[in-house]
């Protein structure tokens, strides 16, 4: 047991992405209310993102950005001192994606909210089933 807690503080990043994500997803299953539910949605996704940049850090690395010219001569490139910047690069599109899956979802919201002056998703349901 007393070798397990150092490895789970080593490793708190990760636990909270756990929780972030698990509080997401219970507010998308358990929740009627569909403002609630795209909220979790983006909870969700932000757990996501935010492991994607957490596993693309590297400690003591720099950005690849080869900071000596042409004149200083033909230095051997170390890869493993620089952060592979794909990942980050990946989780902005991804950010770009979500805010937009958001704002055309909450336009949703709205244009349901007009029609069914609600937004509980079983109130919604039980009016457009056949009587």
């Amino acid at each position: 047991m007393s070798d397990l807690i150092p490895i789970l503080v080593a490793k708190y990043n990760y636990w909270l992405y756990i929780v972030l994500m698990m509080i997401g997803l219970y507010a998308m299953i358990a929740k009627n209310n569909l403002v609630k539910k795209l909220v979790g949605m983006n909870i969700f996704q932000t757990s996501i993102i935010l492991f994607y940049v957490s596993i693309g850090c590297k400690k003591g690395a720099t950005i690849p950005i080869i900071q000596h010219g042409m004149a200083a001569g033909h230095h051997a490139i170390d890869p493993s001192h620089y952060v592979n910047p794909l990942p980050h690069v990946l989780m902005l599109t991804a950010i770009v994606v979500s805010v937009s899956t958001f704002g055309v979802a909450l336009a949703l919201a709205i244009k349901t909210y007009h029609q069914y002056k609600t937004l509980e998703e079983d109130e919604i349901l039980a009016r457009l089933r056949p009587r």
